[in-house]
């Protein structure tokens, strides 16, 4: 292991031993004896990952993260209820199919983290991203899907401090039903 990379990147080997130490503790307990043998493991983890992974200049704001995590739970909340009212209700409409939407986010960071977190949106799934074009699987292609994916995408941006282009393509996202044998 070279300590130049700790050297160099101080603040990366602080906050990645923290999360270490952090995994070791969920993991096992908060059982001081642990640390005999936790300790090596999680400076040997920190350094692993500084060797493999070096450090890049992020924008991640942590106060625009804590603002993030209430509109993550509550849109959660109003997914998990909509899926749940759609499967009790029969009546309730139901169109699956797929939306095409142009990702304007540009670090790979701020683009795991928007697709991951579609899932958590009414009836939305994300299916398939192909350089800036995602597609995105939804209950019914009638709701206003291509909506809750800008809104979700500004937030997103702010998190990690980037500033989205206005994307032609974004206001006029493609629609297109699931095949009948994929509507049971």
């Amino acid at each position: 292991m070279h300590l130049r990379t700790v050297f160099a990147h101080p603040r990366a080997f602080l906050v990645r031993t923290v999360g270490f130490a952090f995994v070791w503790v969920v993991l096992v307990g908060p059982d001081p004896a642990s640390w005999t043998i936790g300790g090596p493991f999680v400076v040997a983890a920190t350094l692993a990952s500084l060797r493999l992974s070096e450090p890049r200049d992020r924008k991640l704001s942590l106060i625009r993260l804590a603002g993030f995590v209430p509109y993550f739970l509550r849109e959660s909340l109003r997914g998990g209820l909509d899926v749940a009212a759609r499967v009790l209700v029969p009546r309730l409409r139901v169109q699956p199919g797929n939306q095409e939407y142009s990702v304007r986010l540009k670090s790979p960071e701020a683009r795991l983290i928007f697709i991951d977190s579609i899932s958590l949106l009414p009836g939305t799934l994300s299916a398939d991203l192909l350089g800036d074009r995602l597609t995105v699987h939804a209950l019914d292609v009638r709701t206003d899907v291509e909506g809750d994916l800008i809104a979700l995408e500004r937030r997103i941006a702010a998190v990690f401090g980037e500033s989205l282009e206005p994307s032609p393509d974004t206001a006029k996202a493609h629609r297109s039903p699931a095949p009948p044998e994929a509507r049971t």
